[in-house]
C-alpha cells in the first residue's frame, strides 16, 4: 500500500538537463519525480535557448540563480556548492547529445537519469558503465512500461509454463499524428527526423524499443538469433523512416514480429505485446494498462486486471499508481544489488549503434531482467540512491 509518508531524511536534490517548455518527455520526468517527495527540483538547464529556460525553472519554482544557461555551466557551478548541491541529474535532451551530457554528469560526480538511447555505440555505453563503476554512480536508462503490474504477471506466467512452450512473440507501437510533416511547425518532432539529432532511426529507435523491451521482460529466454527488416519513409520529405516492420527469429525456435509507426493515423499508441505459447496466450495493451488477456485455448477468454488476488505475488506487492511509471521508482530498484556482467544483444550493426547494454538478470527480489540491465551502481553514494527507489513507499 502507498499512504505517502516521506522514506528519507532528505529528498534527493535533483536537476534537469533539457526537459523545458514545449518538451514531450520533461513533465513526465517531473510529475513521476516529485510525487512522492522523494525528490526536490532544485536546479536546471532546462533549454537550448537561456532566456526562456531560466523563465521556464522559475515558473517551476527553481531558484533562478540555478536556473543555468547550459549543462556546462550548471556542473560546474554546482560542483561548487556545499552540502545543497545536486545529487542526480535527468538527462531528456536530443538523441545526439546524450552521451556527451550524460559523461560530463558521471564525470561531475552525479548520478545520471538518461532519455533513450543512453548513446549510439556500444563502445560509448561501456564507457558510460565504466565510468558509473568507477565513481559508484548510478547510470541508468528507462523503459518505463515495463512498470505495470501486468507486465510482471505476463513473465510469472512465462516463467511458471502457464502459455506452455513459447512460440510467437508479436510486438507492435503503431501510432499515429505524423501521417503529414508535422515536423515543419513542431520544433519537438522536427529534431527526431534529423539523423544528426536522432541518429540513425526514427521509428524503431523512438517506438519501436518500447515493445521490444516489453517483450524480452516478458519472455526472460527472448534473444534474437536472425532477422530482416523493411524501412520506409512515407512523408517523402523525411530522412528517417517513419514506418518499419521487423521478422525475427528466435534462439530456441519461437518467431517474433515487431510493426513500428508514426502513421498509423487515428491510433493513439497501439502499443501491444502478445505473446503466443503451445497452451495459452496473453496480450498486454498499453491503452489498456491494468487487463492482461490471458485465452486459454478450447476456453473462454481471461481478463486478468491489477491488483487481483490471483495474480502471482511479485504482480501485486509492489506498484505505485500505473500512469506514473518512469526512471524514479521500482525500475531503479536493481541499483542496490551487484549486476551479473555484461553482455551485448544487438552488438552489431544497426542495432549495435542503439548502444543498449543488456545483462544476463537481475538479482533482487523484483524478480525482473528490465531496466537493470541497463544500468550499474556501485558505492554509498549509489547504494543510499538504490535503497531510496527501492523502499516499499516509492514504487511503480
Amino acid at each position: 500500500m502507498i499512504n505517502g509518508e516521506k522514506v528519507l531524511d532528505h529528498p534527493i536534490r535533483w536537476a534537469m538537463v533539457g526537459g523545458g517548455r514545449g518538451s514531450q518527455i520533461g513533465y513526465i520526468h517531473r510529475s513521476a519525480a516529485l510525487r512522492d517527495r522523494s525528490f526536490e527540483l532544485v536546479a536546471g538547464a532546462f533549454d537550448i535557448n537561456p532566456e526562456r529556460g531560466k523563465d521556464f525553472g522559475i515558473q517551476l519554482g527553481v531558484n533562478p540563480d540555478r536556473c543555468y544557461p547550459d549543462y556546462k555551466t550548471m556542473l560546474a557551478e554546482e560542483a561548487k556548492r556545499g552540502d545543497d548541491k545536486i545529487e542526480a541529474v535527468t538527462i531528456a535532451v536530443p538523441n545526439g547529445l546524450h552521451y556527451e551530457v550524460c559523461k560530463a554528469v558521471l564525470e561531475a560526480g552525479f548520478h545520471a537519469v538518461c532519455e533513450k538511447p543512453l548513446c549510439f555505440t556500444t563502445e560509448q555505453a561501456e564507457e558510460l558503465v565504466h565510468l558509473a563503476d568507477s565513481k559508484g554512480l548510478v547510470v541508468g536508462v528507462t523503459y518505463g512500461y515495463s512498470g505495470h503490474q501486468l507486465i510482471e504477471q505476463a513473465r510469472q506466467m512465462v516463467l511458471h509454463g502457464d502459455l506452455g512452450e513459447i512460440c510467437l512473440v508479436k510486438m507492435q507501437f503503431p501510432f499515429g499524428a505524423y501521417n503529414t510533416p508535422v515536423e515543419e511547425t513542431n520544433s519537438a518532432a522536427r529534431w527526431r527526423m534529423d539523423p544528426t539529432k536522432a541518429g540513425p532511426s526514427f521509428v524503431l529507435g523512438d517506438v519501436g524499443t518500447h515493445p521490444l523491451f516489453l517483450a524480452e521482460t516478458m519472455v526472460p529466454d527472448f534473444e534474437i538469433e536472425s532477422l530482416m527488416c523493411t524501412t520506409k519513409s512515407f512523408i517523402p520529405t523525411r530522412k528517417l523512416e517513419d514506418n518499419a516492420f521487423v521478422i525475427m527469429n528466435l534462439k530456441g525456435g519461437a518467431q517474433a514480429t515487431c510493426w513500428a509507426s508514426a502513421i498509423n493515423c487515428g491510433a493513439l499508441h497501439g502499443q501491444k505485446v502478445r505473446i503466443v505459447g503451445s497452451k495459452a496466450s496473453v496480450e498486454w495493451y498499453d491503452e489498456r494498462p491494468n487487463q492482461l488477456t490471458y485465452e486459454i485455448e478450447g476456453e473462454p477468454v481471461r481478463i486478468l486486471e491489477r491488483g487481483g488476488a490471483y495474480l502471482y505475488p511479485l504482480s501485486v506487492g509492489t506498484c505505485r499508481r500505473p500512469h506514473q511509471r518512469r526512471p524514479y521508482g521500482r525500475s531503479l530498484r536493481c541499483v542496490v544489488e551487484p549486476l551479473p556482467p555484461l553482455r551485448h544483444r544487438h552488438g552489431e550493426g544497426e542495432q549495435g549503434r542503439e548502444g543498449r547494454l543488456l545483462v544476463s538478470g537481475c538479482p533482487c527480489r523484483c524478480g525482473r531482467r528490465q531496466v537493470g540491465r541497463e544500468m550499474r551502481g556501485v558505492g554509498q553514494e549509489g547504494r543510499r540512491l538504490g535503497q531510496v527507489l527501492s523502499s516499499p513507499e516509492f514504487q511503480l
